[in-house]
């Protein structure tokens, strides 16, 4: 059996194509092994978007880095993360060089001072909550003009 792409990957890829969605890029990303998909996925992840009518923003990009800390944003607000665990993922991947979370990294730094200084837990939560809702309803970067797919 083949070593197929990483699991979230491939079961993600499984669902669209079982879903319906079908383009000459899609399946070729479905049929890459694990291998393949390290070196190819940065090729053919772009084009496959633009087949589905989608936005590809490059992770190193601030637009991708923006679209990113969004995502996590949403995520927190899903239940899916502590505020905890937001502002820590966000800190570590951003460090305070991305102006939209350059907040969150400083809630970071007070979560690891709690013991001393003269606010709780429960207030640098509802303050990462609220930067979270902040990042969320931010809105989204205008997609550049690609061409349609012929």
């Amino acid at each position: 059996m083949r070593d197929r792409a990483v699991g979230g990957v491939d079961s993600g890829l499984h669902d669209v194509l079982v879903a319906g969605l079908d383009t000459p890029g899609l399946r070729v990303l479905a049929a890459c092994t694990r291998a393949e998909a390290d070196y190819d996925i940065h090729e053919l992840l772009p084009e496959v978007l633009n087949e589905l009518g989608l936005t590809f923003y490059p992770l190193a990009s601030d637009v991708g880095q923006e679209a990113a800390a969004r995502a996590l944003a949403r995520r927190i607000l899903a239940g899916e993360l502590t505020p905890r665990e937001f502002t820590f993922r966000i800190h570590q991947r951003y460090g305070h060089e991305l102006p939209l979370t350059e907040r969150l990294a400083e809630l970071d730094d007070e979560y690891d001072v709690l013991e001393h200084g003269d606010r709780t837990v429960d207030q640098i939560d509802g303050e990462v909550t609220a930067e979270a809702r902040r990042l969320a309803a931010h809105p989204h970067v205008p997609a550049e003009p690609t061409d349609a797919p012929s």
